[in-house]
């Protein structure tokens, strides 16, 4: 199987910083259409993110997964479905001391990734991954994946993690069409 790893905040819904509550969660535009098309072109759709709020005290697990099934649920009003979500709540400065650990499931690392690949059988050298940070760009490139930086969110510009993107793309709209351009 091939995948299509999306960064949740900034790439498929507008970047607020710190998404805390479900009432913040707004879709960029064109991000259920370039999901569905991932769907019609036979990749799975999996969302990987760090969830800091959960180490830091301001939102539960059970928060982030109610958050994350209404996004589930608009996509899917629009035709678009994701296919799996793995978070990371853990930060190494966290509140919360059961969060406080280095960990490999953190992006840049690539724990969430190797977790998909168990569970979903994906073939990495096929896959793709697309966020709007250096951090999702490095997460792909340690994974062996293309990547795609998309001028949403942060663009790209919040760190720099020393990794380049294969290609940089306005929206995930125009990065599912760099994806269907090397299909061919």
């Amino acid at each position: 199987m091939k995948a299509v790893f999306l960064d949740r905040d900034g790439t498929i819904n507008r970047e607020v910083d710190v998404l805390q509550d479900v009432r913040q969660l707004r879709l960029l535009p064109g991000a259920a259409q370039a999901i569905k098309k991932l769907n019609q072109s036979q990749y799975l759709v999996v969302v990987i993110t760090n969830q800091p709020v959960i180490a830091r005290g301001w939102l539960t697990e059970k928060e982030v997964d109610h958050i994350h099934d209404v996004l589930i649920r608009r996509l899917a009003k629009r035709g678009a479905k994701i296919d799996a979500t793995y978070y990371c709540p853990h930060h190494p400065n966290a509140n919360l001391k059961k969060y406080r650990v280095r960990c490999r499931c953190r992006k840049p690392g690539i724990g969430m990734i190797e977790k998909a690949v168990r569970e979903l059988g994906i073939n990495l050298r096929a896959s793709w991954v697309i966020g709007d940070s250096g951090r999702d760009v490095a997460t792909g490139k340690r994974a062996g994946s293309k990547t795609i930086l998309v001028a949403t969110g942060y663009g790209g510009k919040d760190i720099d993690c020393g990794a380049q993107p294969d290609f940089v793309a306005r929206n995930l709209l125009a990065a599912v069409r760099i994806i269907k351009q090397h299909a061919k």
